[in-house]
């Protein structure tokens, strides 16, 4: 694919070839609307080039694969905003991942509470758990990078690469 087909397959080509389209047709309604037999010619000739141009607004979205969620066109054809459907996923978001955290943080504390009660209980099974715990740790350390070391030391996984 050459520079030239690669800018039309961007937004500022799709938007380029919507604003050829719209000046053809506006061309096409004037020729229209003031029509005479001496107009044939240059009609057929609009006419030809807004077919053209729609065959070539087809064959680029084959190449782009772009979907377009409802809402956002319910958004539009109520006359809203369509940033009002990002705002409101991005705050779905947060508020699903303020819960994922909170059921995270309670799982920690209950294995913290867990392993305190235990280690009361069952003394000589906790430090062995401990020990093991350290050891595995201590084994991922050496197949992984040095900056995943506090991570595995706390008990977390390492970040993403």
């Amino acid at each position: 694919m050459d520079s030239s087909q690669a800018s039309t397959l961007g937004t500022g080509g799709s938007s380029g070839n919507g604003l050829k389209t719209l000046g053809l047709l506006q061309q096409l309604y004037l020729t229209v609307s003031s029509f005479n037999s001496a107009l044939q010619l240059p009609l057929l000739q609009r006419l030809n080039s807004l077919v053209t141009e729609l065959d070539n607004m087809e064959k680029l979205s084959e190449k782009c694969n772009i979907q377009v969620p409802m809402e956002v066109l319910n958004l539009i054809d109520d006359g809203k905003n369509p940033d009002e459907f990002t705002r409101d996923v991005l705050n779905d978001c947060i508020a699903k991942n303020q819960v994922t955290k909170g059921k995270t943080d309670a799982f920690k504390s209950l294995r913290k509470h867990l392993l305190e009660d235990l280690e009361q209980t069952f003394p000589d099974e906790v430090e062995s758990y401990r020990g093991i715990r350290a050891s595995a740790a201590a084994a991922m350390l050496s197949r992984h990078a040095p900056r995943h070391a506090s991570a595995l030391l706390l008990g977390m996984p390492p970040p993403c690469a």
